[in-house]
């Protein structure tokens, strides 16, 4: 029976680094309120780059740590809440962009938690036996959808990318997973509206920008997601101390402290990097998971158990359990 593991991970984010201080000149806040609020520090903002070219830096990396052809590749999917239009999808301009010729495309969007359930979804496509290899990648330009006067939402996010090689194997890494949606409470966290324009509709235009339930966010994150994966814990048989790091995505690092005091786990397994790069969406837990591979916390072989965390727009929230 064929199962799948990640066999390279890499990630790309633009050069342009905006800090807090940057942000207090041409808006009413300062790196303290953003700070002690947060966690965050600083942010990459792209100046040029779109989400497909994001992607598309992603991809090539995984290609060059992998040593593989693109026309290797049997299925792309990209995590975005910000694609470069409706269509075609961000994913078919990575296809095309990287040359993966024989490979299937489609983008995914489930806000922050899109990257989790990409990855769930890559996984069945392996387990199936239809397919070798895919790349799964979270890729945002948040930049492009915030409201840059709304301070409670402007401060938060960035721009980015990250992503896995997804390949078969003859032995189970993902060994649990929990994907979940609350749409009865979707109006807390929105973006994006497409108000009705034909000539016979009576739509009216409404805002666009990311908005936000600050509070009722927080409270989701630290009470049903934490909730979530205890249970998800339990019900795999695995003792939670077995876990070597928690990748989380990376929105507040207050959300950090209170999942690790809930779950009674050391601080030090939940890693972090939103200090550097902000609420990336979609792109945070790749891009973390890039990171502790780049440092030596993960080495690729299947020797660390790792808990996979998104949570976010839809509301949606996703864990996985893999071996990395």
């Amino acid at each position: 029976m064929p199962y799948s593991r990640i066999g390279a991970v890499a990630h790309y984010v633009p050069n342009q680094v905006v800090t807090n201080h940057d942000l207090a000149k041409i808006m009413d806040t300062t790196d303290d309120w953003i700070r002690s609020r947060t966690g965050i520090e600083e942010r990459r903002i792209t100046q040029t780059e779109n989400t497909s070219d994001l992607a598309i830096a992603v991809a090539e990396k995984l290609l060059q740590q992998a040593q593989l052809a693109p026309e290797a590749i049997d299925f792309i999917i990209i995590a975005t809440m910000s694609p470069d239009a409706s269509m075609p999808s961000t994913a078919a301009k990575v296809q095309a962009g990287i040359g993966a010729s024989k490979a299937f495309a489609f983008d995914m969007t489930a806000a922050c938690s899109g990257f989790v359930f990409a990855l769930a979804t890559a996984d069945k496509l392996i387990r199936s036996g239809a397919y070798q290899k895919g790349l799964v990648i979270g890729a945002e330009v948040t930049s492009k959808m915030l409201d840059w006067t709304d301070r409670s939402t402007a401060v938060l996010f960035g721009d980015g990318a990250g992503g896995v090689l997804i390949e078969q194997t003859m032995r189970p890494h993902f060994l649990a997973e929990s994907l979940h949606t609350d749409g009865s409470r979707g109006h807390t966290l929105t973006s994006g509206a497409s108000p009705l324009a034909s000539p016979y509709s009576q739509g009216q235009a409404k805002k666009t920008a990311i908005q936000m339930e600050g509070r009722a966010i927080f409270d989701f994150a630290v009470r049903d997601v934490a909730t979530s994966i205890v249970q998800l814990i339990e019900q795999s048989g695995l003792d939670k101390h077995q876990l070597d790091y928690l990748l989380l995505h990376q929105a507040n690092q207050r959300i950090l402290d209170k999942m690790a005091r809930k779950m009674d786990l050391p601080r030090a397994k939940f890693l972090e990097n939103m200090m550097h790069y902000g609420n990336t969406s979609a792109a945070s837990i790749p891009i973390l998971m890039s990171e502790a591979f780049e440092q030596g916390c993960l080495t690729l072989d299947g020797s660390k158990l790792v808990l996979l965390s998104g949570f976010g727009g839809g509301l949606t929230w996703g864990t996985l359990i893999v071996k990395i």
